[in-house]
Order: C-alpha cells, then sequence, then structure tokens
C-alpha cells in the first residue's frame, strides 16, 4: 500500500501506548491497532484530528506517501 501510517512511530516519540492513546481520543484500541498496522482502509478527518491533538502533530506526521 503506498500510503505507510506512521502512528506507532508517534506513539513512541510521545512516549504514549495504544492504551492510553485510546483512552484519550475514545476509540478502541482494535481500531488504533488497526491504524498503527497500516490495515485500516479508510479514517475519517474527526479521528485524525484527535490523534492530532492528543499526540500535538500535524497529520503529515501521520501519513506518508510512498511511490511502489
Amino acid at each position: 500500500m503506498p500510503i505507510i501510517i506512521n502512528l506507532d512511530v508517534m506513539l513512541a516519540k510521545r512516549k504514549m501506548s495504544v492504551t492510553e492513546l485510546s483512552e484519550r481520543i475514545g476509540i478502541t484500541m482494535a481500531n488504533i491497532s488497526i491504524l498503527k498496522n497500516s490495515k485500516g482502509k479508510a479514517i475519517r478527518f474527526s479521528t485524525l484530528e484527535s490523534i492530532c491533538k492528543e499526540l500535538d502533530c500535524q497529520p503529515g506526521d501521520l501519513l506518508e506517501y510512498q511511490a511502489i
């Protein structure tokens, strides 16, 4: 998939666990894990906004395009 999700990188930089992020933004750990492992097919802007707010980052810090 040419879109890479760098959620695990941002979580490590912020020293935050998937559990902590899920509790703070009100999304299940399963859904965070799907995003983190690049298994998701879509992300809502409201979810992206919540993640960016909690991790104090920009959408470009989480999403990366990589040509095949």
